[in-house]
C-alpha cells in the first residue's frame, strides 16, 4: 500500500486483532502508583491487575501526548508513505489538537505527502468497530481518500452504551457531584451513558439496580439495529467477566443471530469509569442523541 492506516490505543483495539492485521497504534500514557505506563493493549500491565489496583485504592492519572511524541510516531511514516490516522473523539480530549499541529508541521516538511486525520467522534471499541470495517477497505486496496470518506460518512453509526458499577469514579472525574454520587450509591442508582452525536458522553437514564441497567443497554442496541452480517457486537467489561457473559446472554436472547465478542476496557478509559464498567458497542443506525 502507498499509505499507512494508523490508530491509537484509546480505541481499546484488542491486541490479537492489532497483531492479526498489523495495525500501527499510538500508545497513550497513564500513570498508576507513581509509575508511568503506555497503554500497549494489555501487554505490559494486564487488565485484571490494573483494575485490582484500582479496587485497592490506586488512582490512575491520564495525560495527553505532545507534538514531539507524535512527531516520533508520524515522521518515519511520512518519509516513506502517506498516512491515514483514525483518531478518538475531539470532544473527550485536547489530544487531537496536537495531532493536527503535528500533521501541519509534517506536511510543511513533506509537501508531496497526504496526511488525513479522521475525528471519529468515538472512543474505545465503537472506534475499533469503525476502524476494522475501514481496514477491510484498506486491505482490499482502496485509496486513502475513499477510506477516509467512508469513515466520515459512517462514524455516527458507531455506538457505545455503558453503565458503571461505582459512581465514585465518575465523581472523581468531575462528571457527577459528590452529593449525587453519595445519594446514587445509597439508592443503588446505575447511570446509562452513551457516546452522543457530537462525540461527547451523555447520561441518558438513571435506573435502580444493575440488572435493569443491563436490560436498557440491550434495549438501546435493539433500537439502533446492528446488522450481524456487517460487524460483530463487542461487549466490554472492566474486570467483571461474569457480568459480561450475562449481558451477552441477554443480547442473544433478543437477537440470536448476533456475533458477539467480549473484550476488556483499557486502562485509559478505565481510569475514568472504574472497575465493574460494562458496555455494549456496535455499528447500527445513526446516533440520534
Amino acid at each position: 500500500m502507498d499509505y499507512v492506516f494508523m490508530m491509537d490505543s484509546d480505541s481499546d483495539l484488542p491486541y490479537d486483532l492489532k497483531e492479526k492485521y498489523d495495525i500501527p497504534v499510538v500508545y497513550m500514557p497513564y500513570a498508576l502508583n507513581g509509575r508511568e505506563y503506555f497503554d500497549d493493549l494489555g501487554q505490559t500491565l494486564d487488565h485484571k491487575s490494573y483494575f485490582d489496583q484500582m479496587r485497592a485504592g490506586a488512582v490512575p492519572v491520564t495525560s495527553a501526548l505532545n507534538e514531539d511524541v507524535y512527531m516520533d510516531y508520524f515522521e518515519p511514516i511520512l518519509k516513506e508513505k502517506d498516512l491515514l490516522f483514525v483518531a478518538f473523539s475531539s470532544k473527550l480530549s485536547s489530544t487531537i489538537q496536537a495531532v493536527y499541529a503535528t500533521r501541519d508541521r509534517l506536511l510543511g516538511m513533506y509537501p508531496e505527502r497526504k496526511f488525513i486525520v479522521v475525528d471519529t467522534l468515538s472512543i474505545s471499541t465503537p472506534l475499533t468497530l469503525l476502524a476494522l470495517k475501514a481496514h477491510e477497505m484498506y486491505r482490499a486496496g482502496a485509496p486513502i481518500e475513499e477510506v477516509a470518506d467512508w469513515l466520515e460518512k459512517n462514524k455516527l453509526r458507531a455506538h457505545g452504551w455503558f453503565t458503571v458499577d461505582d459512581l465514585k469514579y465518575l465523581k472523581r472525574g468531575g462528571r457527577i457531584s459528590p452529593t449525587a454520587a453519595a445519594f446514587g450509591s445509597m439508592l443503588d442508582i446505575k447511570p446509562v451513558i452513551c457516546e452522543a452525536r457530537d462525540g461527547s458522553l451523555q447520561s441518558v437514564e438513571k435506573v435502580r439496580g444493575r440488572k435493569k441497567a443491563l436490560n436498557i443497554l440491550v434495549d438501546k442496541m435493539m433500537e439502533y439495529e446492528p446488522d450481524p452480517d456487517e460487524s460483530p457486537v463487542i461487549i466490554l467489561h472492566a474486570d467483571v467477566p461474569e457480568d459480561a457473559q450475562e449481558l451477552k446472554a441477554l443480547a442473544l436472547k433478543r437477537s440470536p443471530r448476533l456475533r458477539i465478542r467480549i473484550d476488556n476496557v483499557g486502562p485509559v478509559i478505565g481510569a475514568h469509569c472504574g472497575p465493574g464498567t460494562l458496555a455494549i458497542t456496535f455499528l447500527g443506525k445513526e446516533r440520534t442523541i
